[in-house]
């Protein structure tokens, strides 16, 4: 039965019906087959995601990471990705698919051998062949779906796409997001997918200077599909209410003077002295062959001070790498945030949302207070559209090409778009979350935190914990 069941399927493929176009041939041959062993099952509909968006501080991540945590153990298959992070396993994605296709014609010739040492005739090999070169040409014109197949992929658990996406920031910051964003979510969505994402606007508003506009309106109709849109609606930036105990700038010192600097030291040194380690110089690997100095590095504590961080071309990569590898980083000298140094202004906010999101413990000298440090709006805002490009020296220009099937993800804004993108409306929004994020990271509760994420590489230091010791280090001197 089951050889004669073979011989029909074989035969059925074999005899296509001439005059008709391959997909209608394809469909009366997939009629049949249903037919003589019935219909392909249908996957149940998804679950609805959710879209939460508002203001700095009203709690949409926390929200998020609450159902992200309570997941655990439930669903198999998940993943939690912040924007910067997102973007750069695009990019790596990318890279692989590119390389795969420089060694294209080897795997060809491979897969097309197996094919014709199949116990079929001619014309059985000569439609297999004719399939897989069609899948494989429609994978190289359509990048996007082949990064989407492989972005929830966990490479070190060698696990499948996730069921559950968790997102965190989206942004629409340039062309290349809008295409690829729209390009992978709403291939994730329409395979069952589903997405919990953050946002500081609605998803109508993301794309406010109309690029790629038909692209980013598919994406707008799969979320509406899909998602659940939800306004955490409120004013208050609940960072700003999280208790303190009494000590309000527990690892920010302020104003830069021999006592503030003093304070600093002895900071540095009581907690590298408790680690028990040595004081060096090291690298350590970012992506793409790339690596970064650490000037001063001692058991998961790193030193810099501003200008090496900030003031060079590094981007988002460079950071994640830093806060994946120190739970600990002290930054010295922080200066006024203003339009002369717009570049390491904007390059200072990608580093405190990194260390923000890797619960890294933050110890800055500075030359303002907080509230004060970002200074901006009066001499004109701070933009660096090269700080968002995710430097990749090692690839050049090669990752931001042809993503798309039409070949247009070049087109850039229109003036009138590029103008509203110079307005300074999404940079304030990036300062405001940066200040709130500065605040939160010198509350107990945030370095409570720090001390769970990190807990196994605190405690191999010696002696009292680190972290305890805080109210008899962190006085910051008056102005």
């Amino acid at each position: 039965e089951k050889r004669g069941f073979l011989d029909k399927l074989i035969s059925r493929r074999a005899n296509i019906e001439p005059g008709v176009g391959r997909w209608v041939s394809y469909l009366n041959r997939e009629r049949k087959l249903d037919n003589l062993v019935g219909q392909k099952p249908v996957a149940p509909v998804a679950p609805k995601g959710l879209y939460l968006y508002g203001n700095v501080g009203s709690g949409k991540t926390m929200l998020m990471d609450m159902f992200y945590g309570a997941t655990e153990g439930v669903i198999k298959h998940r993943r939690r990705f912040h924007f910067h992070e997102a973007m750069l396993e695009i990019h790596d994605h990318m890279h692989d698919v590119w390389k795969r296709r420089d060694d294209g014609k080897s795997m060809e010739s491979s897969a097309f051998s197996w094919i014709s040492g199949l116990p079929f005739d001619a014309k059985i090999k000569e439609w297999l062949i004719g399939e897989e070169k069609y899948k494989q040409d429609k994978h190289q014109k359509h990048i996007l779906l082949a990064v989407a197949d492989k972005f929830l992929v966990d490479r070190q658990a060698n696990k499948c796409g996730a069921s559950i996406l968790c997102f965190d920031e989206i942004q629409t910051i340039d062309v290349f997001a809008i295409v690829a964003l729209s390009g992978i979510l709403s291939r994730l969505l329409s395979t069952g997918t589903v997405l919990v994402a953050t946002s500081n606007k609605a998803p109508e508003d993301l794309n406010q200077d109309g690029m790629q506009r038909e692209i980013f309106l598919e994406l707008l109709s799969k979320l509406d599909e899909t998602c659940n849109k939800i306004l955490v609606g409120t004013e208050t930036d609940y960072r700003r209410l999280i208790p303190t105990d009494g000590s309000t700038q527990i690892h920010y010192y302020w104003p830069t003077n021999p006592d503030t600097r003093s304070m600093f030291e002895a900071m540095w040194h009581d907690i590298t002295n408790q680690t028990g380690g040595n004081i060096t110089a090291v690298t350590i690997p970012v992506m793409f062959g790339r690596s970064i100095e650490i000037p001063q590095s001692c058991s998961g504590v790193a030193r810099f001070d501003f200008e090496y961080l900030c003031g060079r071309p590094v981007g988002a990569a460079d950071y994640i790498a830093i806060a994946r590898n120190y739970h600990t980083i002290f930054i010295s000298d922080l200066p006024a945030m203003s339009m002369k140094i717009r570049d390491k202004a904007r390059r200072f906010i990608t580093l405190i949302d990194e260390m923000y999101n890797h619960h890294c413990r933050l110890i800055c000298l500075a030359t303002l207070p907080i509230d004060n440090l970002f200074q901006g709006t009066e001499e004109g805002p701070l933009f660096d559209l090269e700080s968002f490009q995710f430097e990749t020296e090692a690839e050049g220009s090669k990752l931001r090409r042809d993503v798309s099937a039409e070949g247009n993800v070049g087109a850039g804004p229109s003036t009138r778009g590029l103008v509203s993108m110079l307005s300074g409306q999404e940079e304030m929004f990036a300062f405001q979350r940066a200040i709130s994020r500065l605040v939160e990271m010198q509350t107990p509760l945030y370095l409570e935190r720090v001390q769970h994420v990190h807990s196994s590489a605190l405690q191999q230091q010696q002696g009292t914990p680190v972290l305890a010791k805080q109210s008899t280090v962190s006085q910051s001197a008056p102005l």
